[in-house]
């Protein structure tokens, strides 16, 4: 995958909107951020419950990695595009978007 498809993928989800982070590229929901992509790297960033992210880390150790530190252990958590299939990005994207969905929607 390329961060392109990252794009795409992510603006098909429900109320998403492209925003920035530290000069990278983020997607929010409610105008919380879900995905941070590294276009340079063609990596990922993904905001996961901590289940979500020991079901990804279990399934597909070669592909994700938590975030060093504390941003890590709250759930954070890399994706390396480059050896992902769409799938897998899908996957991770609707369950980071889900993650904030969830909370918003019971906010309104």
């Amino acid at each position: 995958m390329r961060p392109d498809d990252v794009r795409a993928l992510a603006l098909m989800l429900p109320d998403v909107s492209e925003g920035a982070h530290q000069g990278h590229p983020d997607f929010r929901i409610a105008g919380r951020i879900f995905a941070t992509l590294w276009v340079e790297e063609e990596r990922v960033v993904l905001r996961l419950t901590r289940d979500d992210q020991a079901r990804v880390l279990e399934e597909e150790p070669d592909l994700f990695s938590p975030v060093p530190g504390a941003w890590g252990r709250r759930g954070w958590t890399n994706l390396d595009l480059w050896d992902a299939d769409e799938a897998v990005l899908r996957d991770a994207l609707l369950a980071a978007w889900r993650t904030l969905a969830l909370d918003a929607l019971d906010g309104a």
